[in-house]
């Protein structure tokens, strides 16, 4: 990949990205709504100009339905339906970003996870995901079934990502991993803002690990080997 061809689109993501996130910790509105619908485009600009040959469509669909739940969500404050919007596309999402981590690793299972160990390192990833489902469940109302579907679906991903070790090379797997995890993060983060209480810079907080995540996830993935 030239530096040329890299910088068409990674340039505006990081400039876009800065733009929104200045819109949060200042308050101007215009800057986050007017850079958001954007950072995901770049984003699958960038990884179709950086790979010349083999691109995954269903990491191009998992980005596409991150966009529309990025746009979804922008309207929840005019209509409450958009959050399940949303919540829908993201939901889709994660199952195309299984789906594309089970298509980034070798066929070789010789220095995978022992299963004992997949137990081991899954324990923190569902014990987190659970406990916040559980610690939420009061507040959640008619959300209740929608996001323990949502969760599921978002411990599997991040799973997926875990089981990847020794199927891929070290820093695909690392990248990958902790995006993955920052996707999580970015989530508990939301659902705790919007559920349980404003949390102090929660919007930017979401925002930046959810962009971090999304970067590291298909910057991970475009160095499988």
């Amino acid at each position: 990949m030239s530096p040329e061809r890299r910088n068409v689109f990674i340039v505006p993501f990081v400039i876009t990205t800065i733009v929104n996130l200045v819109g949060s910790v200042t308050g101007i509105a215009i800057l986050s709504d007017i850079s958001k619908p954007l950072i995901v485009p770049f984003l699958m600009g960038y990884y179709m100009a950086a790979v010349n040959k083999y691109r995954s469509k269903p990491l191009l669909l998992a980005l596409l339905f991150s966009w529309i739940g990025d746009v979804g969500l922008m309207f929840v404050g005019l209509n409450a339906n958009w959050f399940m919007i949303g919540l829908g596309a993201f939901l889709i999402a994660h199952i195309f970003y299984i789906i594309t981590y089970r298509q980034h690793r070798s066929e070789s299972r010789e220095n995978e996870l022992l299963p004992v160990q997949k137990i081991r390192f899954s324990l923190p990833v569902v014990l987190a995901g659970t406990g916040l489902v559980a610690i939420l469940y009061p507040v959640l109302g008619g959300f209740r079934v929608p996001v323990i579907i949502y969760s599921i679906a978002l411990i599997s991903m991040v799973l997926n990502a875990l089981f990847r070790f020794g199927r891929t090379n070290t820093r695909s797997y690392w990248l990958v991993l902790s995006g993955a995890v920052l996707f999580m993060i970015s989530d508990s983060i939301l659902a705790i803002n919007k559920f349980s209480g404003p949390i102090e810079m929660g919007g930017t907080l979401i925002m930046l690990t959810y962009i971090a995540a999304q970067f590291l996830i298909v910057e991970g993935l475009r160095r499988h080997s």
